[in-house]
């Protein structure tokens, strides 16, 4: 028997108008989907109707599958003779675990295509209309994740600050975290930030403060994953305002 391929597939931040041509293809044409909770269901609807679609989202923290389990599932589904979808929110390259699948996979001679996906900050900027970088405010970007082991040990030093742009990823719920280690780090409590919830999709929502006020900010709107936390003086721009304004507008 044939041994099928392994597509890493980026769903990109939620709406379907922005999947590449290449994703849109192997949806409708799927034997089998390995899906996230990040994917939406107006993306999950191009799938082909005879498909296989297996969640593997997270509740409560925790994975349906841990991911040595999910690793295993698509190696199994391959050695069936299955071309196996594993759909990812945003690009399965930044903070999707695509690497470690990728890996998994070659390790037990499974062919692997990876489809790259918009990023969930792309997405989230060009929603808003937040420029993560711009030679009036920003000249570097960073992409950090908010919940992972070792967040208080991790050096963001030199992150954020003037001409600097930090996006957190996964930030949500270790917002007070985040704040305080910031600050601790030298950036100043009064720094702007934009929180970005359900980018690019109907539900979005942009909330703006300061770092100091992050915590309750995040608790006040009751903030909820998937959403960004962009901090630098980019979001404070009078034309990023301007752009998540004419969004809302136009819906």
């Amino acid at each position: 028997m044939q041994t099928g391929t392994i597509f890493l597939v980026g769903a990109g931040p939620g709406d379907p108008e922005l999947l590449t041509l290449r994703a849109a293809r192997l949806l409708e044409t799927a034997e089998v989907i390995v899906h996230d909770g990040l994917v939406s269901d107006a993306i999950l609807a191009l799938a082909n109707p005879q498909a296989r679609l297996i969640s593997v989202a997270k509740k409560r923290s925790r994975h349906t599958l841990p991911q040595d389990r999910i690793n295993a599932l698509l190696v199994r589904e391959a050695k069936a003779g299955r071309d196996v979808v594993r759909l990812k929110g945003g690009d399965p390259l930044i903070f999707g675990r695509g690497g470690e699948e990728a890996e998994e996979a070659r390790a037990h001679g499974v062919a692997v295509e990876i489809i790259p996906g918009i990023s969930a900050a792309n997405g989230a900027a060009a929603a808003t209309g937040i420029a993560l970088t711009h030679r009036d405010a920003a000249s570097v970007v960073s992409f950090v994740a908010g919940q992972c082991k070792g967040l208080s040990e991790q050096d963001w030093s030199g992150l954020a600050g003037k001409g600097r742009t930090l996006v957190i990823y996964m930030g949500v719920k270790t917002a007070p975290q985040i704040a305080e280690k910031l600050m601790e780090d030298g950036l100043a409590p009064e720094m702007p930030l934009a929180v970005i919830e359900n980018a690019s999709t109907p539900k979005m929502r942009v909330v703006r403060g300061l770092l100091a006020g992050l915590p309750d900010l995040v608790a006040a709107h009751a903030i909820k994953s998937p959403a960004l936390i962009v901090i630098g003086d980019v979001t404070a721009r009078e034309d990023a305002a301007i752009g998540a304004i004419a969004l809302e507008a136009a819906r």
